[in-house]
């Protein structure tokens, strides 16, 4: 099912960083709402709906990720590891916008289940471009359907071209 309306969480410890994303997005007319976290550990609190982010009606559960790498208390392998070990969460699309070129850390982020690695542009409107077209994208694709807290929704598969793969819901 197409999303009809998408939430966006950004991991990221740079306000600055976070400032030139959501006006980025601004600029090519989104207007889904942007939720902003500084750590991969805060991250994972969102993503558990613990503490502070325990009401789904003001912290709704993303519909995409896009993580820097290098933050301190849990950095972006971290944000990623922790959502593809929960299979429910896996499916969620993850962008890695970070200032590192490394092709390890490019190479790991993909391991990890990185969607897309995009090294953060110098200017403005080179990053709103980059992040329209992630957007975009991402908003023309199907994805399974999930409840408020993430979890997907049961299908039944039985007699399906996929039933061979064992899946828990």
């Amino acid at each position: 099912m197409k999303r009809t309306i998408s939430f966006i969480l950004v991991v990221d410890d740079s306000e600055d960083d976070c400032t030139l994303i959501q006006r980025a997005f601004r600029k090519t007319g989104m207007t889904d709402p942007i939720q902003f976290v500084g750590s991969g550990n805060e991250a994972v609190a969102y993503f558990a709906g613990e503490g502070a982010f325990a009401d789904r009606t003001r912290f709704p559960y993303p519909s995409i990720v896009i993580t820097d790498l290098k933050m301190a208390h849990g950095d972006g392998f971290h944000v990623l590891q922790h959502l593809k070990s929960h299979p429910d969460f896996a499916v969620i699309p993850v962008m890695v916008l970070s200032a590192s070129a490394d092709p390890d850390d490019i190479k790991r982020s993909y391991l990890l289940g990185a969607s897309c690695y995009m090294v953060k542009p110098q200017t403005a409107p080179e990053l709103q471009a980059r992040l329209k077209r992630f957007y975009d994208f991402w908003m023309d694709c199907e994805v399974p359907d999930v409840d408020i807290t993430g979890k997907q929704l049961h299908t039944e598969s039985s007699g399906k071209l996929g039933a061979r793969f064992a899946v828990n819901n």
